[in-house]
């Protein structure tokens, strides 16, 4: 996603973002971070107290801008359809829009990055990453229960775990896209998700 960069406290979290998802947390220093930026140390400590402040910010702006990006999708899908099914498969198609004309492999999710080194945060970080991905199962298990009301689904499943394998299913489509070097994986992947989706719910 494109960053304003406009400040300086922009762009030291634009800087750590690329590094963390490129080294990982404790792969990456206030050193290294400062030479990459060409500032001073004051400069940084001005804007962040210590590394754990500063990716304490980063992970709330991610976590941010990911909510934003998935209520705009919905948006645009619940504009292009009424049927609730449509709607998830036009959101679905909306994902892999996105990724579609990369080049290079995604660089990854931040929550994923922080999630493996989760004994580098404190509670509260760890706290806001569980909250935010049951958020978002929540989100689309509300979805997926409007979606069984109208279609009963083909096989047992139930909303929660439906929910979960989309992010599943994305989060391990950009590991496999940067370890193979392939970008089109992501988008292979959320056409598979897409065409299981249309076959669980199929009404003939």
């Amino acid at each position: 996603m494109a960053r304003d960069g406009s400040s300086t406290r922009d762009k030291i979290l634009d800087t750590a973002e690329e590094l963390i998802l490129e080294r990982g947390y404790s792969g990456v220093s206030v050193d290294s971070m400062i030479n990459k930026l060409g500032i001073t140390k004051g400069a940084f400590f001005h804007h962040f107290k210590n590394k754990q402040a500063m990716a304490e910010a980063l992970l709330h702006r991610f976590g941010d801008q990911d909510l934003v990006l998935m209520e705009n999708l919905r948006s645009r899908a619940e504009k292009l359809s009424r049927d609730p099914l449509q709607q998830f498969l036009i959101y679905i198609g909306l994902f892999e829009e996105m990724f579609d004309s990369m080049t290079e492999p995604f660089p990854g999710c931040l929550f994923a990055s922080y999630t493996y080194e989760l004994q580098q945060f404190d509670e509260a970080t760890r706290r806001y990453i569980a909250d935010s991905v049951l958020r978002w199962r929540g989100e689309l298990q509300d979805w997926f229960e409007i979606i069984m009301a109208q279609y009963p689904p083909r096989l047992p499943v139930d909303s929660a775990s439906l929910a979960d394998s989309f992010n599943t299913i994305l989060e391990g489509a950009f590991i496999m896209s940067k370890a193979a070097n392939q970008p089109e994986i992501i988008v292979q992947q959320l056409r598979h998700y897409k065409n299981y989706i249309e076959l669980l719910f199929a009404t003939d």
